[in-house]
């Protein structure tokens, strides 16, 4: 099966290309709100299970077996630190584009946009074995998998949450112009 000629293109990778949302000029406005609801919903869904471990009650009177400790933390900071690093990066030394004077800025920034999204990550792998080691080949009651599950999911709102605001970066604004001599 050959694609017809009028909408071949040599560069794409793809059989099927990704599809085309038009959301006029807002569409960096709806990227990064929907980028920082992302981040805000993943955030309290881990503090709300922190907060939840804290004060939790086992019904028959005894103390929890488990309770969310700094290693349910160390992979969202990772995330958290990841996602700094990703979007701190200027977009243009990525591209490539000439005009920085350095040759070496546009290795350096790759060099920082590979260890962020290296950062993020490790956190969100480091979620999952957290969950799978520490709550579920432990056996405890469902109650206390929550803890575990409300870690990877932060880690994987984080992670979509950087790709969203990556992409809504990426496009022009509604007052950017592109003046070239």
């Amino acid at each position: 099966m050959s694609l017809p000629r009028s909408n071949y293109d040599p560069r794409r990778v793809c059989l099927n290309p990704f599809p085309d949302l038009h959301l006029g000029k807002y569409r960096r406005t709806v990227g990064v709100y929907l980028a920082g609801a992302l981040f805000a919903i993943g955030n309290f869904v881990f503090f709300d299970a922190a907060v939840y471990s804290a004060h939790a009650r086992v019904p028959w009177g005894v103390d929890p077996p488990v309770h969310v400790t700094f290693v349910d933390w160390v992979p969202g900071i990772c995330s958290i630190l990841g996602y700094l690093v990703v979007n701190l990066i200027d977009k243009d030394r990525i591209k490539g584009d000439e005009g920085f004077g350095d040759s070496r800025a546009v290795w350096r920034a790759r060099l920082f946009l590979f260890i962020g999204f290296a950062l993020m990550a490790g956190g969100l792998a480091g979620s999952v074995t957290v969950l799978v080691l520490k709550y579920v080949l432990s056996d405890y009651a469902e109650m206390f998998k929550y803890y575990g599950y409300a870690n990877v999911t932060q880690n994987l709102l984080l992670m979509i949450s950087a790709a969203f605001l990556w992409m809504a970066q990426s496009t022009s604004g509604e007052y950017e112009y592109n003046l070239t001599l």
